[in-house]
């Protein structure tokens, strides 16, 4: 089944019409709002691809803590 997402202003202009391949392999600037310089500083993490950004377990477990906070009490 075909998926469709809107997710242009989640994204650099130039990775608007990009596969979702193209924009997991590409550099995280690939973000809207990313730079060259967060490239250069997520790499010095082994950050160098959307791919490993949103793999990276320190990120996944923050982002788990945030949408527990919602939750608690």
């Amino acid at each position: 089944m075909a998926v469709s997402v809107e997710l242009g202003k989640a994204l650099d202009k130039a990775y608007e019409n990009s596969t979702l391949d193209e924009i997991l392999a590409a550099p995280p600037s690939a973000l809207a709002g990313l730079t060259d310089k967060h490239d250069e500083l997520l790499a010095q993490l082994g950050i160098k691809t959307v791919r490993d950004f949103g793999s990276n377990k320190f990120f996944a477990t923050a982002g788990v803590l945030v949408a527990l906070s919602g939750k608690a009490g």
